[in-house]
C-alpha cells in the first residue's frame, strides 16, 4: 500500500466521474460507425495538442474521447482509458492543478494494481501474456511519472517508493539492460542522493552507469554525470572528476549544449567542494 500525501480526501476521482458526463449529448447524436470515427479523430487531435503543449485543448479532447469510450461500454480500467488519464495527470502538473494531478496519479496506480492482481490467475486464452505484460508496463509508466512529480514536490520518501516499484516492474518485464530500466536506476539513485542515502545512491548510480556504458545508452553522459554527483557528495572528489570528464567528452562528441553546461556546472561545484575540503584539512594541521 502506498503512502500518499496528507491533506487529500480520496474518493472515486472527480475527473473520472466528470468525464462520463462530458459531451454526452454530442455522442448520443452519432450512429455507432460515426462514433468510432469521431473517437479516433478526438484521440489523434488530443495527442497532437498534448505534444504541442496546447494543454487546454488537449484536456478537452482527452475528456471527450474518454467520455465516448465509457459510453460505448469500455470499462474504466481499460488500458486506453488509463493512458489518457495519465496524460491528463501530466497536463494538470504542467498547469499546476496539483490536487487533480495527485488524485489522478493515485487513481491510475491503484486501478492498475488491482487489474494486475486480478489478471494473475486469468488463463492466457482470456488475457494473453502480452496483454498482461502491457498492463504491468503501463503501471510502471504511471509509477515513474508520479515519482518524477513527487520528486519535484520534495515528497522524496514517496518518490523513492514509487521508483522502487517502477524499477522492479521494468526489470521483471523488460530486463536489466533495457534502456528504461537503466534510466529508472539512475532516477532512483538521484532521489536516494537527495535524501542523504549516499551508499545506496552510489550502488544504483554505479550499476546504471556500468549498464549505460555496456549498452551505449542514449543518455549515457547524463547517467555518468549523476554518478559523478553522487561520488562528489560521498567525498570521492578524484573519482568524481574522472567520471565528470568522461561524461563531458561524451556530451561534447554529440554537441549537446544543455548537457555540456550541466556537466560543467557540476565540475565547478566539485572544484569548489574539493578546495574547501583541502582548506579544512590544512587548517587542522
Amino acid at each position: 500500500m502506498l503512502l500518499w500525501v496528507r491533506g487529500y480526501m480520496w474518493t472515486r476521482p472527480a475527473f473520472v466521474a466528470a468525464i462520463q458526463l462530458f459531451s454526452r449529448h454530442e455522442s448520443e447524436q452519432e450512429n455507432p460507425e460515426d462514433e468510432i470515427i469521431l473517437l479516433i479523430k478526438k484521440a489523434k487531435m488530443a495527442n497532437l495538442a498534448f505534444l504541442r503543449g496546447d494543454h487546454l485543448n488537449a484536456e478537452k479532447l482527452f475528456k471527450a474521447a474518454m467520455s465516448q469510450l465509457l459510453q460505448s461500454g469500455t470499462p474504466e480500467d481499460d488500458n486506453a482509458m488509463i493512458e489518457m488519464s495519465l496524460k491528463l495527470c501530466n497536463i494538470y502538473v504542467s498547469t499546476e492543478q496539483h490536487g487533480l494531478a495527485v488524485e489522478g496519479y493515485k487513481w491510475c496506480i491503484e486501478t492498475l494494481e488491482e487489474k494486475v492482481q486480478r489478471e494473475k490467475d486469468v488463463p492466457e486464452v482470456s488475457v494473453s501474456a502480452a496483454e498482461k505484460a502491457n498492463t504491468r508496463l503501463l503501471l510502471g509508466m504511471c509509477l515513474d511519472s508520479c515519482a518524477r512529480y513527487m520528486t519535484s514536490q520534495k515528497q522524496l520518501v514517496l518518490a523513492e517508493s514509487l521508483y522502487q516499484q517502477a524499477l522492479a516492474i521494468s526489470q521483471q518485464v523488460q530486463g536489466e539492460t533495457h534502456p528504461q530500466t537503466v534510466v529508472l536506476m539512475n532516477d532512483l539513485a538521484t532521489v536516494l542522493d537527495m535524501t542523504g542515502h549516499q551508499d545506496r545512491a552510489y550502488e544504483y548510480a554505479t550499476r546504471a552507469s556500468n549498464l549505460a556504458r555496456e549498452t551505449s545508452h542514449p543518455d549515457q553522459c547524463v547517467i555518468l554525470s549523476n554518478l559523478a554527483r553522487v561520488l562528489m557528495h560521498r567525498g570521492d572528489y578524484h573519482e568524481a572528476r574522472c567520471v565528470y570528464e568522461e561524461a563531458l567528452t561524451l556530451a561534447e562528441s554529440s554537441a549537446d549544449k544543455p548537457i555540456i553546461q550541466h556537466i560543467r556546472n557540476g565540475m565547478e561545484e566539485l572544484q569548489a567542494k574539493a578546495q574547501q575540503s583541502q582548506e579544512v584539512r590544512e587548517s587542522t594541521h
